[in-house]
C-alpha cells in the first residue's frame, strides 16, 4: 500500500525560480499582476509620450551640446541611457507610490489635470540654462555624460511626465522601460546629427504632437471619471 502511493510531481527549479522573482516584484509593485494589455498599453503610451516631449527639450540640446563638444557619440548614449534609467525609475517609483496611498477620485482628477497641463507647458520652447550648458569634463565622457544628464532632468517636463504616467499605470518597469525607450528615440540621433537635427526636424510640430498626446491622456481620464 504504501509503496503504491504517488507523490505529487516536484516543479521544475527553473519554474520555481521564475515564480519566485515574479511574486516578488508583484509584492514590491514594481510589476504589479495585470494583464499583457495593460502592460503594453504602459510601455508604448510611455515611449510615444516621451519621445515626442523631448524633441527640442533641454536634455535634447544638452545631448546636442555634449555631442559637439567631446565627439564620442557612444559614451554619451551609454551616460544618457545609464541617467535615463536612474532617473526614471525613480520617477515612475515615486508616481506609483502616490498612486497607491492616494487612490481617491480627487487625485485621479489631478492626475488627469496634470496631463492637460503637461500639454500646455510642452508647447514652451526650452532653453539650457548657463549654468547647465557650461559642462565640466573631469574624468570619462560617459560619467560626465551620466551626471550633467541626470541633474538636467531633474523637474524637466519628460520625468514629470514620468511621475504622472507612473501614478497612471502603476507599473515601474514598464511605464520607465518606455520613457527610457522615448528618451534614446529622441537623443541617439541627435548625438549622431547634432545642430542638422535640430535644422531639419520641425520642432514645432513635434511639440504639438507631443502636447495632443498629453491631451489626449488626459481628456481620456476625465472621460472615465465622468462617465
Amino acid at each position: 500500500m504504501w509503496g503504491s502511493a504517488k507523490l505529487p510531481k516536484a516543479r521544475p527549479m527553473a519554474s520555481a525560480v521564475r515564480s519566485g522573482w515574479a511574486g516578488l516584484l508583484v509584492a514590491l509593485r514594481l510589476f504589479p499582476a495585470r494583464p499583457r494589455k495593460c502592460f503594453m498599453e504602459a510601455f508604448f503610451t510611455s515611449t510615444a509620450i516621451v519621445a515626442f516631449a523631448e524633441i527640442g527639450d533641454k536634455t535634447m540640446l544638452l545631448a546636442i551640446l555634449l555631442a559637439t563638444r567631446f565627439r564620442q557619440p557612444l559614451p554619451i548614449i551609454l551616460g544618457i541611457l545609464a541617467a535615463t534609467l536612474l532617473n526614471h525609475a525613480l520617477a515612475a517609483f515615486a508616481g506609483q507610490q502616490v498612486a497607491g496611498l492616494l487612490d481617491a477620485p480627487w487625485f485621479r482628477w489631478a492626475v488627469a489635470l496634470g496631463f492637460v497641463a503637461m500639454a500646455l507647458w510642452t508647447l514652451v520652447p526650452d532653453k539650457i540654462d548657463d549654468d547647465a550648458g557650461e559642462v565640466r569634463h573631469k574624468g570619462s565622457v560617459f560619467l560626465t555624460t551620466t551626471i550633467a544628464f541626470f541633474l538636467v532632468e531633474m523637474g524637466d517636463k519628460t520625468q514629470i511626465a514620468t511621475v504622472a504616467l507612473g501614478a497612471q499605470y502603476q507599473s515601474v518597469f514598464m511605464v520607465a522601460a518606455g520613457t527610457t525607450l522615448g528618451m534614446m528615440i529622441a537623443n541617439v540621433p541627435a548625438v549622431y546629427l547634432g545642430e542638422e537635427l535640430v535644422k531639419r526636424v520641425p520642432l514645432n510640430v513635434m511639440r504639438w504632437i507631443a502636447a495632443g498626446l498629453f491631451l489626449a491622456l488626459g481628456i481620456w481620464q476625465i472621460w472615465g471619471l465622468v462617465v
